[in-house]
């Protein structure tokens, strides 16, 4: 079996309670975005702004942040669109900058679509940090990498792989259309099955907009249009549970494999009765930690985001900036049946 021993220190026996914030929170800082001139009081309301609410990747991403936020004492709040579309960010963006919260922490649907809004945002004194999906990085001070692309690709490739026996078709249901990081693992996964995967085929890629209805429709779809199929990667929270839920009660269960990028509360219960072997992720709830420390860094004026700037994240230690003003949280772990039980998240 697939092992991943990197970076299980921080995961391991951890327990996060997850709060279901309410939307369109109003931040009343009483102050300018930003840091404060002359010694005064920085401005730490900190805003986070998912892809989309009610997605259990994000509640938990928020949790991780607001456990941070209330650790160095500022204030958090979240917003977000209902559903994972750009145009839907731009005016939650620019009501915080009308709002003057201290920095925005955002999830970017698409990697230009909210730029404007954000750079307007920027103008007025608000940092912005991208979490989970990065934008154009002249419209971010700080982009906070879950992992690299080259190592989530080639994780999800490695499960799929073992579990088909490196030979057949597989497919990929991914998130939305336009989602920046999903679209760079993809790349990234079909150049590693061209290079080191000769006998796999992927047939065909196909997009469950993150919403688990329409997920699970696009797995139904995928397996009566594609009668070979042997596995489906789904790099998104909200697809591999949706089509675990259809793999779980059909004919194809044992006989289609199934893994990508999950919580191990949402895949307990596939990976128990044997619908799922192995999936991967990082730590969410670590993820939003880590951006609402690195937003607290920026306003203070402890980092501008240049290449060797370092910071303290709290229980998290100390991290270092790299080029393009990225900082990478560290490697996805791989959650199977030996291990799910020590989490709970």
């Amino acid at each position: 079996m697939f092992q991943n021993k990197r970076r299980a220190g921080a995961l391991t026996a951890l327990a996060v309670g997850v709060a279901l914030i309410a939307s369109g929170c109003a931040v009343d800082s009483g102050t300018d975005g930003g840091s404060t001139e002359g010694g005064g009081e920085a401005n730490l309301a900190i805003t986070f702004l998912p892809k989309n609410l009610g997605n259990p990747y994000f509640d938990t991403s928020s949790s991780g942040a607001q456990e941070a936020i209330d650790e160095f004492g500022g204030t958090f709040a979240e917003v977000g669109p209902a559903e994972a579309t750009p145009d839907a960010q731009v005016s939650y963006i620019n009501t915080l900058t009308q709002q003057g919260v201290g920095a925005i922490a955002v999830s970017a649907n698409d990697p230009e679509a909210i730029c404007d809004a954000l750079n307007e945002a920027r103008d007025a004194g608000v940092k912005v940090v991208t979490f989970d999906s990065d934008t154009n990085p002249e419209c971010r001070d700080l982009f906070i990498n879950q992992a690299t692309a080259e190592g989530i690709a080639k994780i999800q490739i490695d499960l799929i792989a073992e579990q088909i026996g490196d030979a057949g078709e597989i497919a990929i249901l991914s998130a939305s259309a336009n989602a920046t990081n999903q679209n760079a693992w993809i790349e990234l996964m079909e150049e590693e099955l061209a290079a080191s995967h000769p006998n796999i085929t992927l047939v065909e890629t196909v997009y469950g907009d993150d919403d688990d209805q329409t997920s699970f429709d696009k797995t139904a779809a995928l397996l009566q249009t594609h009668p070979n199929l042997k596995g489906i990667i789904s790099p998104t929270t909200v697809g591999i549970a949706a089509a675990a839920r259809y793999l779980s009660t059909s004919e194809y269960k044992g006989k289609v494999a199934l893994t990508g990028l999950g919580t191990p509360n949402q895949m307990r219960e596939y990976v128990e009765d044997g619908t799922v072997t192995a999936f991967a992720l990082w730590n969410p709830a670590d993820l939003g930690y880590l951006a609402a420390f690195a937003a607290k860094a920026l306003i203070e004026g402890e980092i501008t985001g240049a290449e060797g700037d370092t910071f303290d994240a709290g229980k998290l230690g100390s991290y270092t900036v790299d080029e393009n003003a990225t900082v990478l949280l560290g490697d996805p772990y791989v959650f199977d049946a030996d291990n799910i039980g020590d989490f709970d998240f």
